[in-house]
Parts: structure tokens; sequence; C-alpha cells
């Protein structure tokens, strides 16, 4: 049986925290075919951002409704999914709403 001293707790407690805040980024962007709003959108094509990180192209909802995970309705009625806001709609006819 292991005994668990207050040196043993800390040291778990700071794996504990590195795993939670690691994996955190993880969720940060959900991969298009991967959630069941995905079905609701146009199309599935994705871009590499500035930073590198990939995001679904703007798309159509065929719901009418904002799909999961949107940041912007454009004025061609896409919805984008852009992480930064300049160039957000930039070939959609600009930005309509902030979502």
């Amino acid at each position: 049986m292991m005994r668990f001293t207050g040196k043993n707790l800390r040291s778990c407690a700071a794996v504990a925290a590195a795993l939670l805040f690691n994996v955190s980024a993880a969720f940060a962007y959900v991969a298009p075919g991967t959630t069941s709003d995905e079905a609701n959108l146009s199309n599935h094509n994705t871009y590499t951002n500035r930073d590198g990180n990939t995001v679904h192209a703007p798309a159509r909802s065929l719901s009418g409704k904002a799909p999961e995970g949107a940041t912007a309705r454009c004025r061609d009625g896409t919805y984008s999914f852009s992480r930064h806001r300049s160039g957000t709609c930039s070939r959609h006819g600009g930005v309509a709403d902030w979502l």
C-alpha cells in the first residue's frame, strides 16, 4: 500500500495541472466531420490560418441557424470560423455580423 505524503500529493497535483492545461489546447478547434453540426454545413473544406492551425472554411448553414464554432456571418450568407478578425469574410463580401 502506498502512503501519500505532502510531497507526493504536491507532485501529483503538479502533474495533473500540467496535463489539464496541455490537454485543454487540444479542444481549441474541433476538426470537420467530428461534430453533429458538420452535417448542417454546405462544405467540409479547411484552410491553414496564419498561426498554422487548421480552420473550417466559410460555409453555408443548411438549417439557417449559426453553426457551432462560427465566429462571424458573412454578407454572402456563409459563416466564418476564423480565429482572427483580420481577413474574416474577405472573399465573402465582408462581415455582416460578429457572433
